[in-house]
Formats: structure tokens, sequence, C-alpha cells
């Protein structure tokens, strides 16, 4: 058998925390998620696997009871166990109004989109209605989420440059109940130079965001509770878009010392936003990602970050994981890949807190 052949028969184990179905408020429970060709899809409640290939050296689930309870990897079973069983159960309050997240940071690679729609993912799995809107010309939100975005789909572009309505765009995620899309596509690549000769060039997302949100409640629709902009790594005429419409940033900062640097120069610009166009954006939100804790570097990145943002950064860490970074290749979320992976689980550690703040 050839490695092609062998990794197209691999089935991987499946457990999630999410809720297949929960009531307004939110709930995580325990789901299992089966899948067609080779995309995992739908939820089924039937499977108790506690333990990720991605901690198994053998590449299928193992229980704690195959290892010697005094060695690393039992102990870092048990931590993980313990995690899950805080989480079982939890309840996700509602937002009294929907909340606007902008997910961004000017530096590349450290998970700005990664981080958008795998929270997006958690908070939709308990119940709670998400939105993810990527203005990101890759389109790599749109990629994780499963929804087209090929050059003659219908997107953000056409909302920002050709007066469409969010509701023209919007598509639903095939693999996760309550998650929603607007889809980038490559015209947005030229989208900076066209939204400078337009009329209040600054606001035209912020406009399409407020408009979609009446057609909703006009059409009986849910409200919605979350939505994340996904944002290039460039601080262009398409994030401060994305700045005028939140009403809160979310910073992923990657655990190297180059991130401290660039997270300088976007608090400054962000500032900048806050004084000329809008008033009530906040910094509520920040995640560290890509942590090695084997690492002093990681460590003292970590220490430094949260003692000049002790209110903002979260306690969840994002750790360096293979299953995080090979979900996209499956056009997924690590929520539906791998959701007993330890990268799913600190994301719902981060969701949580996200909706409990």
């Amino acid at each position: 058998m050839t490695s092609s052949e062998a990794a197209s028969q691999r089935i991987p184990p499946f457990m999630s925390l999410g809720s297949a179905r929960a009531d307004a408020t939110g709930s995580i429970g325990t789901r299992m998620v089966s899948h067609t060709s080779n995309q995992p899809k739908r939820v089924d409640q039937t499977a108790n696997f506690h333990v990720s290939r991605e901690t198994s050296p053998t590449g299928r689930a193992t229980s704690e009871d195959d290892f010697d309870d005094s060695s690393p990897i039992a102990s870092q079973l048990a931590n993980e166990t313990k995690r899950r069983e805080r989480l079982l159960g939890r309840r996700l309050p509602r937002p009294r109004r929907t909340r606007i997240l902008t997910v961004a940071n000017q530096k590349g690679g450290v998970g700005k989109t990664t981080t958008t729609v795998n929270i997006a993912a958690a908070l939709a799995s308990a119940g709670l209605q998400v939105l993810v809107i990527d203005i990101d010309p890759q389109g790599n939100a749109s990629t994780a989420l499963g929804v087209p975005h090929h050059a003659e789909i219908d997107s953000i572009y056409d909302v920002l440059i050709n007066d469409f309505t969010l509701a023209d765009v919007v598509a639903k995620c095939p693999d996760i109940e309550n998650l929603y899309c607007a889809p980038a596509t490559i015209h947005l690549a030229g989208a900076e130079i066209e939204l400078v000769s337009l009329v209040a060039r600054e606001q035209r997302l912020r406009r399409a965001i407020d408009e979609y949100v009446r057609h909703r409640e006009e059409n009986g629709e849910e409200r919605l509770d979350f939505i994340f902009i996904d944002c290039p790594p460039s601080l262009g005429l398409l994030t401060v878009n994305a700045f005028c419409a939140a009403n809160e940033v979310m910073i992923p900062i990657q655990c190297e010392y180059y991130a401290l640097e660039g997270l300088s120069q976007l608090l400054k610009n962000i500032e900048m936003i806050q004084k000329h166009l809008n008033s009530d954006l906040v910094v509520s939100t920040i995640l560290l990602t890509m942590y090695d804790g084997r690492t002093n570097l990681a460590a003292h990145v970590a220490a430094d970050v949260r003692e000049h943002f002790p209110n903002q950064v979260l306690r969840a860490l994002i750790p360096r994981s293979v299953r995080i970074s090979e979900a996209p290749s499956y056009q997924q979320t690590v929520m539906t890949y791998d959701p007993s992976s330890t990268g799913a689980l600190s994301y719902l550690e981060a969701a949580a807190e996200i909706a409990e703040r």
C-alpha cells in the first residue's frame, strides 16, 4: 500500500466537547463526528475517546491505563482529562447584544485566521449564533470553514465595493450548525485601491453589518451572538474597515520576541482609530498562541505580555499543534478535524473565557 493510499484510509477518532443541539444559553457537551469521503462532517453522540492521535504514539486513541502513571505522557493525559471535566456541562452565556470582534495583528503567521475560525467553531458548537467575516484576500478562513470562495462567488468584496448586502454573500458552514461565513475572494487583493475613491470608505463594512443585523431581525432569524472579522496581516483600508466595524479587538500573539515588537505598533494604530473613527473600540482580548512550554523564551514572552496586559490576556494558552496545522488541508477547523486533540481543548477553553467575560 502506498503512503497516499494509507493516508486516504486513515480514519481518526473524533470526540467533541460541543453540543449537537443547545438551548439559547449554550452548553458544552459531547458529540461524535462522522465523515463522508475524507472529511468528518455530522455529529452523533456515541463515542468516548479521551486521547488525541496527537498525543498517542501509535496513532490511535489510547487510555491512561496503557501508561505508567509516573510517565510524562500519563501526567499530560491526566491534566487534559481534568481540563475536559471542567468544560463538560459548562453553559456559555449569550451576550446581551451582538459582540463584534476584529482579530488583528499586522505581523503574519501569529495565528489570526486559525484563532478566528476555531474560536468561532467552539462558540457555535455550544449553540451560540456566530458569523465569521473573512476580509483577508487569501481567503484562509473561508477555506477552514469549508465555504467556497473561488473568483465567481459573491463575496465580501462585493459588499465593500459593489454595495451588495451581507445577506447576499453569507453562507452556512457545512460542518457546524449555527456557524456562518462571509467569504473572501482574490478580488479583495485590489480592494485597497478601489476603496480609496469611495465615499465613507472606512465605514462601509460597519454599515453592511448594521444592515445585516436588521435584516435578520426583520426576517425573524435568531440574533447573532458573535461576529468575528478576520483581517489581513497589514494595516490598510481593509483592516481599518474592520476596526471601524467592531467594538472589540482580539490580538493573537505568538510566543516569540518579534511578536512583542509588532504589538506596540498595532496598539498605536488602534489608538488612532479610537481617536478619529471609532471611539467605542477597545482591546478586550489577547490570546497567546504557538506556546511551547519546553522553552524559556515562550515562558518569558507569556510573562511579559501578562504583566503589561493583566486584564486582557486569556488564561488559556494555545500550544503548537500538528492537528491545528493539518485541519485546514481538510477544509475544517480543528474542532471537527480532531476535537479530542490538545489544540481543540485549548480553543474550547479560550472560547469559554471569551463568552464569560
